[in-house]
């Protein structure tokens, strides 16, 4: 398969996952107790970020939370592109790879990278119960990664198949 239609298709799964994991992450933050209260990881991430490059006393609080959606949104977008490129590896159905994608991809971002990196304290030094909900997040995504470019690839799959079927050389075949 073409790789730039893969990572297109992964890209596309990645932006329409993070839709609903941000919405369910927003309402479920709501029944934390209130001392598990402070800022999404997304926002910690950002405002980290831009204190790091001197932009953070410039940005006002809307624009803190656009390029918080920016980045989020981004990164959700570039994650499942790998996705889309290892997926193929690993012969289970999307529904059941692609949370498990997402369980890698929050244990990889928070247990690995962001704490490595100085931006945030690892998931260990976090609740049990925001670490819960940062799971569940994270399998949200995956789920709607996995089922979208099994999906996408399956279709395109078919639609080439279906081209092949009615071309000239597949017609000599059936002679």
């Amino acid at each position: 398969m073409n790789l730039v239609l893969r990572l297109l298709i992964g890209a596309l799964g990645g932006l329409s996952a993070t839709g609903p994991m941000t919405i369910v992450m927003i309402v479920l933050h709501r029944i934390l107790p209130a001392w598990h209260k402070y800022s999404l990881p997304p926002r910690e991430i950002t405002i980290h970020l831009a204190e790091k490059i001197g932009v953070h006393r410039k940005l006002n609080p809307d624009a803190r939370a656009a390029l918080t959606l920016v980045n989020h949104f981004g990164f959700g977008t570039m994650a499942a592109t790998i996705y889309a490129l290892v997926e193929g590896w690993i012969p289970i159905p999307g529904v059941a790879k692609g949370p498990i994608f997402g369980a890698i991809v929050w244990l990889v971002s928070y247990l690995g990278l962001l704490p490595a990196v100085g931006i945030l304290e690892p998931a260990t030094k976090h609740p049990s119960s925001r670490n819960l909900l940062m799971i569940a997040f994270h399998l949200i995504w995956g789920l709607v990664v996995g089922v979208f470019v099994d999906t996408l690839l399956a279709e395109k799959k078919r639609m080439a198949g279906a081209l092949l079927a009615g071309s000239p050389l597949a017609q000599l075949d059936r002679k």
